[in-house]
């Protein structure tokens, strides 16, 4: 969502510059706003990232995909043998 909604004040921003630049001498100095815009967007969006990523429930969230990894593997195993078992005794036609 933060990074959607980073990309479409970046947009905004380009196409408000980009509605100022009237004269041949401006594009120089346009190519330099949008540049720095994008890099504020990036420094942003990447603050954001790494927020989220520290934050207590990635943290939680990761340690229970840890934790129940090894439930999900087993319960896989099953699955796989359960479908052997119906695959070997399926009538043959």
């Amino acid at each position: 969502m933060k990074a959607s909604l980073l990309l479409l004040l970046a947009c905004t921003a380009v196409l408000a510059v980009g509605a100022r630049a009237d004269t041949p001498e401006e594009p120089k100095a346009l190519v330099q706003k949008v540049q720095e815009l994008a890099q504020k967007a990036s420094a942003m969006a990447k603050d954001a990232f790494s927020r989220v990523r520290e934050s207590e429930a990635a943290q939680q969230a990761r340690q229970w995909l840890v934790d129940n990894a090894e439930l999900a593997k087993q319960r896989l195993v099953w699955l796989k043998e359960q479908l052997a078992e119906l695959w070997k005794n399926r009538p043959t036609v």
